[in-house]
């Protein structure tokens, strides 16, 4: 009797250990998981706050008097800043719809400039860094990859001989369209590095020589479509010797004070106010993450149902910019500055455009 029941009890017992040992491996998974997750969005935030503490309520270009140049040429206008004693220089291609402009911001020598929030501390920044900033327009809404290109290879070489910074290495930056494009150029133009944002690059469609410059993607992974093919790309860059790199960009929660933290001269108010509406109308969540992209949500009518003043309406463009931004999906962004001029310092060198 003994025997026939020892079987059963070595079962059980064996039985029971192994609950045990699942469930804590379970618990060990949780743990893990939730340290991750944590880790992540407190690594977001702090990129935000980090920023917001160094740029928010800055001096403005103009009150440093650091005032753009411009000029118009080959059909399409050109803005730059020089800083004292430039160690490098920037060029910076806008998305669709975007303009030469939007990196600026609006002053009486420079009425039309638009002084949009990422595009102004992506230049702020630069400038701190010693980088000579140029900034050209497309001739259309979006970019094109024929004779523009040979006209902004032209246009950056001459404003390069202009302004004597032949000795000083170049590097671009693109944004969607822009980052497009920069890519193509790269293909016929010296650049140290280049950096393609919410852009996959047109790989496909070009003959990648073998002094390609070393390339970083900055992208949301929100947008699977484009993550897939940026890993597509970068597989083929690395297969012709090119170093690559990404940085993936995170949605993360709106705060009251973040549109006024982000966009010069908005008052705090106003921040405060159209945060609780937006919550209030179900547009972001009790965490503050927007529900869906800026571009998608219909915030606007906010500003007409509570018949906010007229003033309010110029920062509209701002706005959105911000809440696409916070969807992380396709927006330009200086989040990643730190990322972007690391790269950008790790590759410099002496070469010059040709």
């Amino acid at each position: 009797m003994w025997r026939r029941n020892s079987k059963p009890m070595r079962s059980f017992s064996s039985l029971q250990r192994c609950k045990t040992i699942a469930l804590s491996s379970l618990s060990v998974i949780l743990a893990i998981t939730f340290v991750i997750i944590y880790r992540t969005r407190v690594k977001s935030r702090s990129q935000i706050d980090s920023l917001k503490l160094k740029w928010s309520g800055s001096k403005s270009a103009v009150e440093l008097q650091l005032l753009p140049s411009m000029v118009f040429m080959n059909g399409t206008d050109l803005m730059w800043q020089l800083p004292e004693s430039p160690k490098a220089v920037l060029f910076i291609a806008h998305g669709c719809n975007g303009r030469a402009s939007n990196f600026w911001d609006r002053s009486s020598s420079c009425p039309n400039c638009v002084g949009l929030p990422e595009e102004r501390l992506l230049v702020l920044h630069a400038l701190a860094q010693k980088f000579a900033v140029l900034a050209v327009s497309s001739v259309g809404k979006c970019w094109t990859f024929g004779k523009e290109k040979e006209t902004v290879k032209w246009i950056i070489e001459w404003w390069i001989d202009k302004n004597k910074l032949g000795k000083l290495p170049v590097v671009a930056l693109g944004a969607s369209s822009g980052g497009n494009f920069v890519s193509a150029l790269a293909a016929v133009m010296r650049f140290s590095s280049i950096t393609l944002m919410i852009a996959e690059g047109v790989f496909d469609s070009i003959d990648i020589p073998t002094n390609y410059p070393p390339t970083l993607f900055i992208h949301m992974p929100k947008d699977q479509r484009r993550m897939k093919l940026i890993e597509m790309n970068m597989q083929t860059l690395r297969m012709k010797g090119v170093h690559v790199k990404e940085v993936r960009c995170m949605q993360f929660p709106l705060t009251p004070n973040f549109l006024s933290d982000r966009i010069p001269r908005l008052d705090q108010s106003f921040s405060v106010q159209l945060f609780e509406l937006l919550h209030q109308r179900g547009f972001i969540d009790d965490q503050g993450y927007m529900r869906r992209d800026g571009r998608a949500t219909r915030w606007k009518q906010i500003l007409k149902e509570n018949k906010f003043s007229s003033e309010k309406y110029q920062w509209v463009n701002h706005i959105q910019e911000e809440l696409n931004l916070a969807y992380g999906y396709h927006e330009m962004t200086s989040l990643q500055l730190y990322d972007i001029f690391s790269w950008f310092e790790a590759h410099l060198s002496s070469s010059k455009a040709s």
